[in-house]
């Protein structure tokens, strides 16, 4: 990439609040060539299928349990004609083709000096493309990553929750999801005075700070945004911690959750590497 997506004001900004506090930006990326439907969509046929999620968009703010129904099409067709097949699609680790790969890095290596001045070393860039159609739902859940959402068309708002807090994802759903479980959360009504809206615009992004619970409502046009993840010693460090918790409790303990950053967890992260290596552990 032999442009800077960022602005040097962007990347003040990002600097200020990173890596705790959710903020928008601005990028440079709208019209990038492989970041257009048609692209994105040879992208999804080139990807293995573990790398693509996709099923219909007509969904509650909260899946609690149930499964998202398929939308009856290929990979390919959803995404080309995703202004009317009602859907949702994620590629995943788009870093798996050299082209994607080296336009994460690149956007990366952008904020690289920032990243690496507050949570130490850059892990694990990863990158994922989102291609929604109009009015769909991306239902509430947590990721493990530092995120930046780069919006790319239409109008999406994300409404974002206090990370840490167990009001709004308990520790018990973040103990079983770094033990292997499921990172969807439980909706109930009663939650949505905790959130924050960010409406995104083309050329706009959003920091999502590591496991801030969030659901995404798309506008009346469909959407594609770009997200760009990394991990920290930090992140990982508060993960482990988080599985080693689930020993503790199903040990009849009640163990108080990690601490964010800029706290290490370094005890129990230790513990569950140790514990993790050994065969009964599950």
């Amino acid at each position: 990439m032999s442009f800077s997506a960022f602005t040097a004001e962007a990347r003040a900004i990002f600097a200020a609040a990173y890596p705790e506090v959710p903020h928008r930006l601005t990028h440079d990326l709208r019209g990038h060539p492989l970041l257009t439907l048609e692209a994105l969509a040879d992208l999804a046929e080139a990807l293995p299928e573990t790398s693509r999620e996709y099923n219909r968009a007509d969904l509650p703010v909260g899946l609690n349990g149930i499964v998202p129904p398929a939308n009856g099409l290929g990979i390919g067709e959803t995404i080309r004609r995703i202004g009317e097949t009602g859907s949702w699609a994620a590629l995943k680790n788009i870093e798996q083709v050299p082209a994607y790969r080296d336009l994460l890095l690149a956007l990366l290596e952008e904020l690289r000096p920032v990243i690496e001045a507050k949570t130490g070393a850059m892990l694990r860039p990863q990158g994922f493309v989102f291609i929604t159609s109009p009015g769909g739902v991306t239902p509430y859940h947590f990721d493990p990553e530092h995120n930046i959402l780069l919006h790319l068309a239409g109008v999406k708002t994300m409404t974002l929750f206090p990370q840490g807090d167990a009001m709004y994802a308990p520790d018990e759903t973040h103990e079983s999801y770094h033990t292997g479980g499921g990172r969807e959360l439980f909706w109930t009504d009663d939650l949505a005075r905790g959130g924050t809206a960010w409406k995104l615009k083309p050329g706009e992004a959003l920091y999502v700070p590591v496991m801030a619970p969030h659901f995404v409502r798309n506008g009346p046009a469909s959407a594609i945004s770009l997200s760009i993840t990394w991990r920290s010693e930090w992140s990982f460090a508060e993960a482990d911690a988080r599985a080693f918790n689930r020993v503790l409790r199903r040990a009849g303990l009640r163990p108080r959750a990690p601490g964010r950053w800029p706290q290490q967890n370094r005890a129990k992260a230790a513990g569950w590497r140790v514990l993790r290596r050994l065969p009964f552990i599950g």
